[in-house]
């Protein structure tokens, strides 16, 4: 039991002197301090982040509502005009002015609609590479 007491008795004293002395326990203090700080730092970056990205999509809904506003506002203005009302009575009530007559034309063949088509690949053309169009720039006659 004696030797109990003792071996508790020199725990207790290197603890007391050893690991809990003054120098330790303001270093221990200063690491929690820096720790605490950095985590705190690091937190508020990542909120500040998250803000900014927030701000920046407020910003381009309120670009994108304003569009939408401004194009509503012009295609109010357009169904105004005499012009407007002009074409959808003609359009819904087959309504023309006087002189005009109308005329409704066939659909389109199969022969109208590729008339202008490009030819995309002509057989028997030859493939030049790169050096050889170059070449061919630099030196036309040879």
């Amino acid at each position: 039991m004696n030797t109990l007491k003792t071996k508790f008795r020199q725990i207790k004293y290197n603890l007391k002197h050893g690991f809990f002395s003054i120098e330790n326990v303001v270093l221990i203090l200063a690491i929690i301090l820096c720790l605490t700080w950095t985590y705190q730092s690091i937190q508020a970056m990542s909120r500040n982040w998250e803000l900014t990205e927030r701000l920046s999509a407020d910003k381009k809904s309120l670009e994108l509502l304003q569009i939408e506003v401004e194009t509503a506002e012009l295609e109010n203005e357009y169904y105004r005009t005499d012009e407007y009302k002009e074409l959808s009575a003609r359009r819904l009530a087959n309504k023309q002015l006087p002189g005009e007559y109308m005329v409704y034309l066939p659909p389109n063949s199969e022969s109208a609609k590729n008339k202008h088509q490009v030819a995309t690949i002509i057989k028997g053309e030859k493939r030049y590479s790169n050096f050889e169009k170059w070449m061919m720039f630099l030196f036309p006659n040879v």
